[in-house]
């Protein structure tokens, strides 16, 4: 692997015309693009999902989320999909209203609640994933599947990267 500090900042940045300044390129900045393609993503599908199955893309997260780790806390929840307990809780809170999950006390304290899908919110699920794969094929239309594995692992380095703490240039804050 390449040493990230090598590439320049020249790579990711454009002159804005008729002006000095220079900032983040909408086309070559891979941040950029990562959020413009993810927020487009999520938006048409929050979108298309409320229109056909009542649910929005978050509360969809959660159902696979739960699919996959049945008993999940908001805080397993939220560090596993990388989305703040506050959004977690208000999800599991309408998918509760619709008889979609259930809750039971995980330990000694209520507050702390395992949470699992019900036959109900199952049975949505499953229909959902045909839908999210064919939504997913779509989006990768034209890519093999070798490309596919090169964009998930490309993804995972992005993920790994983020779960590393970030130093500016100048060092770490002396105040920290």
């Amino acid at each position: 692997m390449n040493d990230t500090t090598d590439l320049p900042d020249d790579l990711f940045l454009v002159d804005v015309p008729e002006t000095e300044a220079r900032t983040l390129s909408f086309s070559r900045s891979t941040t950029v693009m990562l959020t413009f393609a993810a927020n487009r993503f999520t938006r048409q599908a929050a979108r298309d999902y409320q229109d056909r199955f009542g649910i929005g893309a978050m509360d969809w997260r959660m159902l696979v989320m739960l699919t996959r780790a049945p008993g999940s806390s908001v805080a397993k929840a939220s560090r596993t999909i990388g989305i703040d307990k506050g959004a977690v809780s208000r999800s599991l809170s309408r998918l509760h209203a619709q008889g979609l999950v259930q809750a039971e006390s995980a330990d000694s304290d209520a507050r702390r609640k395992a949470w699992t899908l019900t036959d109900k919110g199952q049975a949505l699920h499953d229909r959902i994933l045909s839908e999210a794969l064919s939504r997913q094929r779509a989006l990768l239309k034209g890519f093999s599947e070798q490309e596919v594995e090169q964009l998930n692992g490309y993804l995972a380095r992005l993920l790994a990267n983020l779960e590393a703490p970030v130093l500016s240039e100048s060092g770490p804050d002396p105040a920290d």
